[in-house]
Parts: structure tokens; C-alpha cells; sequence
């Protein structure tokens, strides 16, 4: 009890701070916690006529549908596969885009370049979509026609099923690598400098310091963003995937998301596509749950 008081007394001291977080819980209670409610669709046999409430229960009836479906494997396994691809090399690259410009000694270069890499976080995916489509074109692109020029075959690169998962991940990499880069920014400027004092005193080379003081720094801050990531990869970037796909890499890039779109608004099967998003959201919660318990068990860092 008297925690709770002491809680409620530091709360109300700073009451007109807590106000900025007003339109932030009534955004995350409109649009993330009262939704939750048509989870129910799941376990319903869905009738537009009578709505969501008044539907009759099915029971795991549209889970067996969904699992009898070798479109919705194709799709996890797919998922699975890209998402893996985008941890494996995606994951990294704003570290090390951090440590770099950590190691640019003038402000104003610095600040071009980030202003730089920031900006195609910015631009829609229909936009880029259509930016890849014409710098990756096999008879116009400016890559392909250097490759041309040198004597090689152009490659298609939103055409080729064996390239097509590695053209998603370089995507990707080019436009959230600055952006996904702020954190491990913020987290490198509380880094205690006297550390790296006292390291130049002991003859460190900039790669040491990096090795032995910047990384251990920020390493509770890469461990969050790690388990965070981990629990993201039964999801997808529906909207680059949607804009980059074509029927000839359906095989290699129908996931979960696209999967869901077709199925749920193409097909209006709203509660078969509602058991497939409650299965995904359950796996990512699994995941993250598992890595959170790993990480605590290595390092001690974690989410709880």
C-alpha cells in the first residue's frame, strides 16, 4: 500500500509531464487494445448479416482449414525464410552504420549523412516500389546495363526466384539502415567518454575502443532491439513485398501477410484470415518470450 502511494505521489508531482502521455494511451486503447476484441472472429463461422457478435461459434474449426492449406506452409515457411534473412544481415547493419558515423570527428559531415540515410524511411513503399522497378529493370536499368556493358547476362532481379529473396533484403537494408541506426546513436552519446581518455593513455587503437568500450556500452541496448526483432520474424513487410512481387516469385514470396490479404479481403474469408493473424501474434509472443528468457540467462539483459 504504501508503495503504492509513493507511486501515486511521484505521479501526481509530475502530472502536467504524464499529460504528454495522454494522446499515447488513448491511441495504443482506440487502436491496438480495443481491436482486440474481434480476435473472437477466429472461433466463429463469420456471417456479414448477422456480425461479428451474433455469428455462431465454430471452435477450431477455421485453425483446421488453415492448417490443411499447403498455400498458408508454403507462405509460413517463406516468412520464416525472409525474416530470417533480413535478422541475419539486416539486423547488424544500422550497428554498424552507428559505429561508423560514431567514428566521424566533423559534426557537419555527420549530420549530412544521417540526414541522408534517414530520409527513405520517409518515402512509401509504393513509392520505392516503383524506384526498384525502374533501377532494377533488366533492359534499362542503370545495373543491368552496366552489367551489359561489361559483356554479362542482366539479372532479374524482381524476376528470378534464386535472386528475388536477396533483392528484399537489400531493399530493405538501403531503407531502414539510418533510421533503424537512432538508436544505437542515442545509446553510443551516454557512452562515459573517460573511458575512451583513458584508453587513448593506454596507446588503444579506434578499433579497440570500439571492441572493448563501445560495443560493451551499448550492449543492453542491442540485446532489447535483438529480442524485439526475434519476435518479428513470423511477420513481414507486407507493404514491400506486396509492391515488389510478381507471379513469377509467387513460389518464393507468398508470405504470411500476402497470404492474409488474399485470403481474408480477396476471398472475404475474415475468420480463417483472423486465425491466421492470432497464430502469427502467438508465435511472436513465444519467441519473444524465449529470447527474453536466453538473453537473461547470458548476458542479464532483457525486456522484464
Amino acid at each position: 500500500m504504501k508503495a503504492f502511494v509513493c507511486d501515486f505521489k511521484k505521479y501526481w508531482k509530475y502530472r502536467y509531464l504524464m499529460v504528454l502521455f495522454f494522446p499515447a494511451i488513448v491511441y495504443f486503447i482506440v487502436f491496438k487494445y480495443i481491436p482486440m476484441g474481434g480476435l473472437v472472429l477466429a472461433f466463429k463461422n463469420f456471417q456479414i448479416k448477422q456480425g461479428i457478435w451474433n455469428s455462431p461459434w465454430c471452435g477450431l474449426e477455421n485453425f483446421k482449414v488453415l492448417f490443411a492449406s499447403p498455400a498458408f506452409w508454403q507462405s509460413f515457411r517463406n516468412t520464416l525464410i525472409i525474416s530470417s534473412y533480413k535478422l541475419i544481415f539486416g539486423f547488424p547493419a544500422p550497428i554498424l552504420f552507428a559505429l561508423l558515423l560514431n567514428e566521424i570527428r566533423q559534426n557537419k559531415v555527420k549530420k549530412i549523412i544521417q540526414t541522408i540515410s534517414y530520409l527513405p524511411h520517409f518515402l512509401s513503399w509504393v513509392v520505392l516500389g516503383g524506384i526498384f522497378m525502374q533501377f532494377l529493370s533488366p533492359s534499362s536499368g542503370p545495373f543491368n546495363l552496366l552489367l551489359k556493358s561489361l559483356g554479362l547476362n542482366p539479372i532479374f532481379f524482381l524476376g528470378d526466384p534464386k535472386v528475388f529473396r536477396g533483392t528484399l533484403v537489400g531493399t530493405h537494408i538501403w531503407q531502414s539502415i539510418g533510421w533503424g541506426s537512432i538508436v544505437y546513436i542515442a545509446a553510443l552519446a551516454g557512452v562515459d567518454m573517460s573511458m575512451y581518455e583513458a584508453a587513448d593513455l593506454d596507446g588503444a587503437s579506434r578499433f579497440q575502443k570500439m571492441r572493448y568500450i563501445t560495443l560493451p556500452s551499448i550492449a543492453p541496448v542491442i540485446t532489447i532491439m535483438l529480442i524485439l526483432a526475434v519476435g518479428k520474424i513470423v511477420t513481414d513487410d507486407f507493404d514491400q513485398i506486396y509492391n515488389l512481387y510478381n507471379a513469377g516469385v509467387y513460389s518464393v514470396s507468398e508470405v504470411m501477410g500476402t497470404y492474409i490479404y488474399k485470403r481474408g479481403i480477396g476471398g472475404m474469408q475474415y475468420e480463417v484470415a483472423t486465425a491466421m493473424g492470432l497464430f502469427q501474434n502467438g508465435i511472436a509472443f513465444i519467441m519473444v518470450a524465449t529470447t527474453n528468457q536466453i538473453s537473461k540467462r547470458i548476458n542479464e539483459y532483457g525486456l522484464w
